[in-house]
């Protein structure tokens, strides 16, 4: 996912990689446990037809932000 920076801190010259999950609940939960530093929790960030994205930052080792993604599927009638 390729974007421009919605929030001042993130807008440095260095690029967010995203990892896409099937539940971000439980990598969240199993990261968090293994002592990864959250930025921001697990949080709907866009209503897709089919589906719902969803994105936790956190940051490595280094202090570079990285990202959990994941696409929940909606319930379609």
């Amino acid at each position: 996912m390729l974007g421009v920076a919605d929030r001042p801190e993130l807008d440095h010259p260095a690029s967010i990689i995203y990892y896409k999950v099937d539940d971000i609940e439980r990598v969240y939960e199993v990261f968090k446990a293994r002592g990864v530093e959250f930025v921001v929790k697990p949080h709907l960030v866009a209503p897709m037809p089919t589906y719902d994205l969803w994105l936790a930052d956190f940051r490595d080792s280094e202090g570079n932000l990285l990202a959990l993604m994941s696409e929940v599927p909606r319930q379609v009638a």
